[in-house]
């Protein structure tokens, strides 16, 4: 990350609309709105495509963006609102669900692979680099043999819903500890747990 002065840009990755709300998949949006609440913000309508808040987040510039897009055409707002703000891939945030990760573990890191999620190779794609920040909220694997496009879609269970609020309070505190500390420090902080 480069310094205070240049803004980094935070996207929480989800699908747009109530029909999608409470869904697995929807994860990104809700820390990116616990993060909004934080700052005493509300989302603002953007012409690259996403829903934005511009604010200081662990003492740095910062753009909150949720798309308005489906998530397998993320790729297109994100880009668009980075350009906008002139964010390099190194300053920006990527928050999303992640199959492999057990719910609610939260791990950060930089670039990768993509593990099948179609809004990180949207990203990816458009981006053409996968060497951006992801924050991952593990949502787990899908039980029996549930499709896990189905499983993304679905609204967390009764039991995860109990303390969904506190771990997308944790995982907000691990994008701010990222912003604020670097990859390597809020890793250290994060990852024990």
């Amino acid at each position: 990350m480069t310094s205070a002065d240049e803004p980094v840009l935070v996207v929480g990755l989800g699908n747009p609309g109530p029909r999608y709300a409470g869904n697995r998949h929807n994860v990104g949006f809700l820390v990116a709105d616990e993060l909004a609440a934080r700052v005493g913000g509300k989302f603002k309508a953007h012409k690259g495509g996403a829903e934005v808040l511009e604010c200081r987040l662990a003492g740095r510039r910062a753009v909150l963006a949720k798309p308005r897009s489906f998530m397998n055409l993320s790729g297109g707002p994100v880009v668009a609102t980075a350009r906008f703000y002139k964010v390099t891939p190194a300053d920006l945030v990527v928050i999303h669900d992640e199959l492999d990760l057990p719910y609610p573990a939260v791990r950060l890191k930089l670039g990768g692979g993509e593990n099948g999620h179609n809004g990180l190779r949207s990203i990816s794609k458009s981006l053409g680099t996968r060497d951006y920040l992801r924050v991952r909220f593990g949502i787990g694997r899908p039980p029996g043999r549930m499709d896990p496009a189905d499983f993304v879609l679905r609204d967390f269970s009764a039991t995860e819903r109990k303390d969904l609020a506190v771990n997308v309070d944790h995982c907000a505190d691990a994008v701010e500890a990222l912003v604020g500390k670097g990859l390597e420090a809020a890793q250290n902080l994060f990852h024990a747990r």
